[in-house]
């Protein structure tokens, strides 16, 4: 049974993190990087046309071989590329979206792509999909490929951190999509939700519910973070005593949830609630708790963040709270469509609710 959070008057933005260079001032601008020359600036050099440009680098036995000599030349001064996308990029309509998960195992996350790839596909455009695995250095790198492939738009399931590569998005000169979460300062488009109002959802449930003594889990930092940043909010407020917090490194696996309810209890803090900003946490601690003969919700009651599939199939039940990430990432897509398109978006953020999904762990 799926209920809407009670309406406010907005959300709240999340303070997410700006990383500077080893702590110092945010880097000057950097200078737009330099344009890859056009067939018809090599032609203009060499004083053929462009089609004899073009010829000469496919089918360079049909050009006469001073001719020939005179574009090597200027194509070699110039650093002209020529390779099978040549035409699409000289024109700037490339077709490929690069779509960055944090998590490629993520359902929300190949959710939210397909729904973006279910608008962007028919109109001739196709989700090239890459891992940044939570990881600066994944991330830093794969911004760094953008520009070899300059693609039409980017799509991250995620916002970026580091100031660094903030810039050299902003450099691309293309459409990019952040999501995940509501910053104040987004690149350029956003479609998110507030982690900072989700977490305070989950004290106000679980303080609803009864519970007074209430533990906290999800990755370090990111999303984690802010999610706890509105939990220990909404509980102060409540009522509610947080009386364990545990930041873990991986949020990846069930595996991780086990082991990440086994370091609450070993911190023999008694707690009757725990609250994983993260579900496959939550569904790790649900087995967990299950294998140690503890009744969920009676002995200990557990409550997650995403809504999986699995968390409605498992017994008793995952209560959850989560977002329509089909229709998010498809709203992503409808937005990315009307600036390819040559046109402003509608909104340049737009803010997608939070929903709690009761089920029988809280």
């Amino acid at each position: 049974m799926t209920h809407r959070p009670a309406p406010s008057d907005s959300p709240t933005y999340d303070d997410v993190l700006r990383v500077r260079p080893e702590g110092g001032p945010a880097p000057a601008r950097a200078a737009a990087p330099a344009k890859p020359p056009r067939i018809e600036e090599v032609a203009r050099l060499a004083g053929v046309s462009p089609i004899t440009v073009s010829r000469a680098l496919r089918q360079p036995e049909k050009v006469a071989a001073e001719k020939r000599d005179r574009i090597l030349q200027v194509v070699a001064q110039t650093g002209y590329a020529s390779n099978p996308h040549a035409r699409a990029l000289r024109s700037g309509q490339s077709s490929v979206v690069a779509a960055f998960v944090s998590n490629i195992l993520s359902q929300q996350f190949a959710l939210a792509v397909q729904g973006c790839a279910e608008v962007l596909e028919p109109q001739g455009y196709q989700l090239m999909v890459g891992q940044t695995s939570y990881s600066y250095a994944k991330e830093t790198s794969m911004i760094a490929s953008l520009r070899a492939l300059r693609p039409a738009a980017v799509l991250f399931t995620g916002v970026i951190e580091l100031e660094e590569n903030r810039q050299s998005l902003r450099d691309l000169g293309i459409p990019i999509m952040e999501t995940w979460a509501y910053p104040r300062d987004p690149i350029d488009m956003l479609v998110g939700f507030s982690n900072y109002d989700g977490g305070a959802m989950a004290a106000r449930h679980l303080a609803e519910r009864g519970y007074r003594r209430v533990a906290f889990v999800a990755r370090q930092g990111g999303r984690g973070e802010l999610r706890r940043q509105g939990f220990n909010a909404a509980a102060a407020e409540l009522g509610l005593q947080v009386v364990a917090e545990l930041a873990v490194d991986n949020a990846q696996t069930i595996a991780d949830g086990r082991a990440a309810l086994s370091r609450l209890l070993a911190m023999g803090q008694a707690f009757d609630a725990v609250f994983c900003a993260n579900d496959l946490l939550a569904v790790g601690a649900l087995f967990e708790a299950r294998d140690r003969k503890l009744a969920i919700p009676k002995d200990i009651a557990i409550l997650g963040f995403g809504d999986t599939d699995i968390a409605s199939e498992i017994e008793p039940g995952l209560t959850t709270i989560g977002v329509d990430s089909r229709k998010l990432g498809a709203r992503a897509g409808e937005l990315l469509l009307q600036r390819l398109n040559g046109g402003a978006p509608v909104a340049r953020q737009e803010v997608f609710p939070l929903t709690l999904n009761r089920r029988a762990s809280v």
